[in-house]
């Protein structure tokens, strides 16, 4: 009889799928198929032409066959390096300078304006308002607007700010300027959910503890809202770093402010060398995952990843 009880001390341990435990296996196939077939599939595929070599037989333009080519990765490293490093100074550029002139805004909208309404709900539609114009279109219009014929730059000329042969498209300011204004509703938004749910009653009750305003934001304002500092920096860093746009000569970069993208994009649809392309993909999304995998364990947020 002891036996018997031990035995059956753990029915669930034996128990069949329940019809509630069928249901939900059956509501997560398809998206695990989703993510099996265009995610999961590509990324394989990309993996596998990154570490592909030169067809010694191959009579046409840029044939490769399989191979375990590893010396890929370190081509590209030598030969790309400075574009590596200034893509990641750039992306960490431009997130700063996001992350700076979108706090006091989404602050204002999401604290402050509460008492009006229609104020707070016209600032979020102004916020909002860049996404329903083309992201190329924009980039554009900042191009022409500093244009070397541009009152800007010709004034900026007469005033001897800048030289009568400087210019500011083509240079590492106007990348670092797109980038920062294309990406700072992807990080208001995210700081504006989190403030608007911060309650005002932590903030005057560190008032009434005879707490300075700045200490307040400090052991307070911020605190609360580093979930949405998290959040904002991830959705804005991640694909600064791989944007080819903004930093292309067609727009507001040149030849010497290219990043990864630009590479990649070179690599892939001008030389053709499609293992160099893939090899300099994979690596952008190892180093992205490592830095941001870091950057989330230290700042104590794991359950974002």
């Amino acid at each position: 009889m002891a036996f018997a009880a031990f035995g059956s001390s753990n029915p669930q341990a034996n128990a069949k799928p329940t019809k509630t435990g069928k249901f939900v296996i059956a509501l997560l196939t398809p998206g695990l198929l989703y993510l099996g077939l265009f995610f999961l599939t590509p990324l394989i595929s990309l993996i596998m032409v990154s570490l592909e070599a030169p067809d010694p037989n191959g009579y046409g333009y840029a044939e490769y066959v399989p191979a375990l080519e590893f010396a890929n990765y370190a081509t590209v490293v030598q030969e790309y390096l400075p574009h590596i490093i200034r893509s990641f100074g750039y992306a960490l550029t431009a997130t700063v300078l996001a992350l700076l002139i979108s706090y006091p805004i989404a602050y204002f909208i999401g604290v402050k304006a509460r008492a009006w309404p229609l104020l707070q709900k016209l600032m979020l539609t102004l916020v909002i308002a860049p996404f329903f114009i083309s992201f190329l279109l924009r980039t554009l219009a900042w191009k022409q607007i500093f244009s070397n014929e541009s009152w800007i730059v010709t004034t900026l000329q007469e005033l001897h700010v800048l030289g009568p042969n400087d210019y500011v498209v083509g240079t590492p300011f106007m990348v670092i300027f797109g980038l920062t204004y294309n990406f700072i509703p992807f990080m208001t938004l995210p700081l504006y959910t989190s403030l608007e749910r911060l309650d005002v009653r932590y903030l005057e009750a560190g008032a009434d503890l005879y707490a300075s305003p700045s200490k307040v934001f400090r052991k307070v304002t911020l605190p609360l809202s580093m979930p949405g500092i998290i959040s904002g920096t991830l959705l804005t860093f991640i694909p600064i770093a791989g944007d080819y746009v903004n930093a292309s000569g067609d727009f507001l970069g040149s030849s010497e402010t290219a990043m990864m993208g630009n590479v990649i994009e070179s690599n892939y649809l001008t030389i053709n060398d499609y293992p160099a392309a893939s090899a300099m993909s994979v690596l952008l999304m190892g180093v992205i995952l490592i830095l941001v995998s870091v950057y989330v364990k230290r700042s104590g947020t794991e359950d974002l990843l």
